[in-house]
């Protein structure tokens, strides 16, 4: 899927599974893994990657806090399904705190 096609998905609310978002990124961006704080949460490098992934794109792209939620796919589906439980916490706390509570210690995507 190209940049494009994949920015053109998530503004038009469509599904894309959590697995194409980042085979899209890994295909364009080399990654180097990078400690973020996202709300509350701050996540050491190389831990939560394809959090940081998901996160560092949208942030790249100027993305809206909506459209950066479909871009976890599948994940995020669960999150709006299961609002009593603890899991994919970053989602949640995405859901949260928005891009205000976002930030990097670096830059996690280059283009290749």
């Amino acid at each position: 899927m190209t940049i494009s096609n994949l920015i053109e998905a998530i503004q038009k609310a469509e599904i894309v599974a959590f697995s194409e978002v980042i085979a899209t990124i890994d295909a364009h961006f080399e990654f180097t893994p990078t400690r973020f704080t996202n709300g509350a949460v701050t996540n050491e490098a190389n831990t939560n990657n394809g959090s940081c992934k998901v996160l560092a794109f949208a942030k790249m792209y100027q993305l809206e806090a909506k459209e950066t939620l479909f871009l976890f796919g599948e994940h995020y589906q669960k999150v709006l399904a299961t609002t009593d439980e603890m899991d994919h916490q970053n989602i949640r706390n995405f859901i949260n705190s928005g891009w205000d509570g976002i930030s990097f210690e670096g830059n996690a995507l280059e283009l290749k």
